[in-house]
C-alpha cells in the first residue's frame, strides 16, 4: 500500500531528531560587498547525522531571510557575496540533516557591510634599516612586508622619481618585493616605498649602495731621491668604485728585471718614503687603490725611474764603473746544535759571505783543529762543512767556525752531543 509506505517513512524520519543549533557564530571578515562568517558544529548531532549548513541573511528594515548558499555546505566558514555597500544585515545558520533543519543560530547584533580600515604599516626588516650594500653583478632581492586593509596601493620612487625599468617590483596584499637580476652602479640611491589605504599612508626609506672595484690612483710621481730613499706622491683615483678608498698597495721593480715586489699594503696616505733601496739599482714604482671590494684592476706606475747612487757621487758619472764589492766576513747561516750517534759520521754546516775570500778555521773547545785525521773540512761557494768521522762521546763539545779576511773576521759556535 503506497500510502502505508509513505506514512511509515515519515514516521521513521520523526524518530530521527534534528541537530541542536550551530555554536559560536562570529564575523571573520568584512569588505564593502561581502561578509565572512565562521562558527562551530552543533553540540548535539544525533542518529540522523549532519548533511551540511544553510546560511541565511536579512537586510535590516526587511523581514525577508535570503538563502546565501544554493547548496548545503560542509565547512564551518562561508563568505556571503553581492551585498549592498553600507547595508546592515543579520546572519543566521541552520544545521541540516534527514530530519530537517535545526533551530537557527543568529548574530546578536547587525553587521555593517563596509570594509574595516586598517591603516597601513610597513615593517622594515632589521638588515634594511642601514645601508644595503651589494657588489656590481650581484642579485638584489628585497622583501618589504606591510599590513593594511583594504589591500593597500603600493608605490616606489627613487630620489623622488619613478624607478628604473631594470628593477622589477612584485606586490601582494602583505608585501612588496624589489628584484634586480644584475646590480649596476646606477641602482645606488635612496628609495621610498609608500603604502596607502584611502587617506592613510605609511612610507619607508631604503638606502642601496652598489659597489665596484676602484680605479687606479692618479699622477703617481717620484718627488725626491736621497741616499737609498725615494719619496713618492699621488692623488686618489678618479673613480672610487662607489665606496671609500681604504688604502693603497705600493710595489717596486728593479729596471734590470722588472719583477714587481710589494713594499707595503693597506697604506692610508697619498705620499710615502720607500727606504732600504740598493745602491746602484734603478727602480720604478706602481700603486694600486683599494676599497671594500678589493684592489683596482690596474696600477698606476711612475713615468720616471729612481737611480740609487752612493752619497757624494754625482749622478751617472761615466767613469763610475768599478764598484767596490769588498766586505768583511758575515755568517749568513749559523751552526746548529747537533746530536750525533757514536760510530756514525756527523757533519756541521754554516754559510759565510766575504770578499776577498776568507780563510776558514775550525776549533773544538776553542782549540784549532790542525791535521787531525778524524776531521775533514770543506769550503765550497761560501758553504763551510766539518765532517767528524765515526765520533765517540769524547768528540762532543763546542765547535767554532771562524772566517778571516783583510777587512775583519766573524765566528759562529754550536754544541755537538754524541750519544753512545
Amino acid at each position: 500500500d503506497p500510502a502505508y509506505n509513505t506514512n511509515h517513512y515519515l514516521h521513521l524520519i520523526r524518530l530521527l531528531a534534528v541537530t541542536s543549533e550551530p555554536t559560536m557564530l562570529v564575523v571573520d571578515d568584512v569588505t564593502d560587498t561581502t561578509v565572512t562568517m565562521k562558527w562551530r558544529p552543533p553540540d548535539t548531532i544525533g542518529a540522523a547525522g549532519l548533511d551540511g549548513y544553510q546560511v541565511e541573511y536579512c537586510i535590516e528594515g526587511t523581514d525577508e531571510w535570503i538563502h546565501a548558499n544554493k547548496e548545503l555546505i560542509e565547512k564551518t566558514r562561508y563568505t556571503i557575496t553581492g551585498l549592498p555597500v553600507e547595508a546592515k544585515i543579520l546572519v543566521r545558520i541552520k544545521a541540516i540533516n534527514a530530519a530537517g533543519a535545526s533551530p537557527p543560530r543568529t548574530t546578536q547584533h547587525s553587521i555593517l557591510v563596509k570594509e574595516v580600515i586598517e591603516p597601513p604599516k610597513i615593517r622594515i626588516p632589521r638588515h634594511l634599516k642601514q645601508t644595503y650594500i651589494r657588489k656590481v653583478g650581484e642579485v638584489v632581492n628585497l622583501v618589504m612586508p606591510f599590513v593594511g586593509k583594504p589591500r593597500p596601493k603600493v608605490n616606489w620612487l627613487k630620489e623622488g622619481q619613478p624607478i628604473d625599468q631594470t628593477i622589477s617590483i612584485r606586490n601582494s596584499d602583505c608585501d612588496s618585493i624589489m628584484f634586480i637580476r644584475k646590480a649596476e652602479r646606477k641602482h645606488s640611491g635612496k628609495y621610498e616605498l609608500s603604502v596607502q589605504v584611502e587617506n592613510h599612508i605609511d612610507t619607508a626609506m631604503l638606502d642601496i649602495q652598489i659597489v665596484d672595484l676602484p680605479g687606479p690612483p692618479q699622477a703617481v710621481k717620484i718627488e725626491e731621491v736621497w741616499g737609498n730613499n725615494v719619496a713618492l706622491d699621488w692623488n686618489p683615483p678618479k673613480d672610487n668604485g662607489n665606496a671609500p678608498i681604504i688604502g693603497y698597495t705600493i710595489q717596486k721593480a728593479d729596471k734590470k728585471t722588472m719583477e714587481w715586489y710589494t713594499c707595503i699594503e693597506h697604506y692610508h696616505r697619498t705620499c710615502i718614503t720607500i727606504s732600504d733601496l740598493v745602491v746602484g739599482n734603478e727602480y720604478f714604482f706602481r700603486i694600486y687603490s683599494e676599497n671594500m671590494v678589493g684592489l683596482s684592476e690596474s696600477a698606476t706606475a711612475t713615468k720616471d725611474s729612481a737611480l740609487i747612487v752612493k752619497e757624494g757621487l754625482q749622478l751617472k758619472i761615466p767613469e763610475y764603473n768599478d764598484r767596490d764589492f769588498t766586505e768583511p766576513p758575515i755568517f749568513t747561516q749559523p751552526l746548529i746544535n747537533t746530536f750525533a750517534i757514536a760510530g756514525y759520521n756527523a757533519t756541521l754546516n754554516c754559510s759565510v759571505r766575504a770578499n776577498p775570500r776568507p780563510k776558514v778555521i775550525w776549533m773544538k773547545n776553542k782549540i784549532t783543529i790542525i791535521d787531525d785525521p778524524r776531521y775533514r773540512m770543506f769550503s765550497n761557494q761560501g758553504v763551510c762543512t766539518l765532517e767528524i768521522r765515526k765520533p765517540s762521546p769524547f768528540d762532543g763539545g763546542v765547535y767554532t767556525c771562524k772566517a778571516i779576511n783583510d777587512l775583519g773576521e766573524a765566528q759562529v759556535d754550536c754544541k755537538l752531543e754524541v750519544k753512545g
